[in-house]
């Protein structure tokens, strides 16, 4: 065998080594997305199952305000609807109404001493309000799985192997402008 073909060999065997580390990287960078996802899904499932719970407490002290409990049963059925299908561009919008309707529904909860006093109900509050910082941890760990997914398959020589493999990019989970702007406080007492 001549020098030649070793050589030859030899940047055959690198690129071919080089390729699977690629790939077992690309591979590593999907499965961590759907992980991140997963977490949320599971933290927005729970929410879910407790939302229904605190409008009904909520719907025997607040009868008269009608408007709120169903903004948030609404808001609660669109994040469900986007958590279901798995469209990460209609959560944050439909997570943002949620919020909002929380906001609002904790707002008015004071105006009902009775209500804030029910345990059932401070519990609840407490939970979901857990649930939300959980959530929104998670949302920081999902978007930081895709923006590290979403720049791999972007740079050369890894795009070359992303292309090959069909490695595709990932949808950030991002927020309405009304969502990130400050809360107008007194809209919500009036």
């Amino acid at each position: 065998m001549s020098i030649i073909s070793i050589v030859v060999l030899a940047v055959v065997g690198i690129v071919l080594l080089y390729g699977v580390t690629v790939y077992n990287g690309l591979v590593n960078l999907k499965h961590n997305v759907a992980k991140a996802w997963s977490n949320i899904d599971v933290l927005l499932k729970q929410r879910h199952d407790e939302l229904p719970k605190l409008v009904e407490v909520c719907r025997q002290y607040m009868g008269f305000e009608k408007d709120t409990l169903e903004r948030v049963i609404a808001a609660r059925s669109a994040v469900f609807a986007a958590r279901d299908s798995g469209d990460v561009a209609r959560l944050g919008p439909a997570e943002g109404a949620l919020r909002q309707g929380l906001g609002n529904l904790f707002a008015l909860a004071e105006s009902y001493p009775e209500l804030e006093a029910d345990e059932q109900f401070r519990h609840l509050r407490d939970r979901i309000t857990a649930l939300e910082n959980a959530i929104a941890d998670r949302r920081e760990l999902y978007n930081d799985s895709v923006n590290l997914n979403n720049v791999r398959i972007e740079q050369f020589p890894d795009v070359v192997v992303a292309r090959l493999f069909a490695f595709g990019a990932h949808a950030l989970l991002s927020f309405s402008a009304n969502e990130t702007q400050d809360v107008d406080l007194r809209s919500l007492f009036t």
